[in-house]
């Protein structure tokens, strides 16, 4: 019922920053808890971010804790990812997800139970 289309990804240097975008089709936006996650080179898919409907409540992972934000504009049908002193960690195919469940329970939704996005790629160089 909802497509989602990421962009923002590209090459920046370690401490630089990026905006990911997540635009989503439909007119139920506003009903989806929506969620980033990531997958490095070799390594399997990770939790990011994630917020609420209404985007009241956000979570993020420890690793981005105090660097990314997650927001979202339903006006726009969008949600944000901010990233800020990127490191060279931080370089993978970021996903943005969406499910019709709490923010909380998108940490560990299954590929299942949500809609995803194709990805885009995000390159940190040292």
């Amino acid at each position: 019922q909802v497509q989602l289309v990421e962009s923002g990804g590209g090459l920046v240097q370690a401490g630089g920053s990026l905006r990911l975008s997540c635009a989503a089709s439909g007119r139920t936006f506003n009903m989806y808890s929506m969620a980033w996650f990531r997958q490095a080179p070799g390594k399997g898919r990770e939790f990011v971010a994630t917020i609420s409907t209404l985007g009241y409540s956000t979570d993020y992972a420890d690793s981005v804790q105090g660097r990314f934000t997650i927001s979202r504009d339903n006006e726009k049908n969008t949600v944000y990812l901010q990233m800020h002193s990127l490191k060279p960690e931080d370089t993978a195919v970021y996903y943005c997800a969406a499910g019709r469940t709490t923010a909380q329970a998108m940490r560990t939704v299954t590929q299942d139970m949500a809609t995803w996005g194709k990805g885009t790629l995000v390159t940190v160089s040292s």
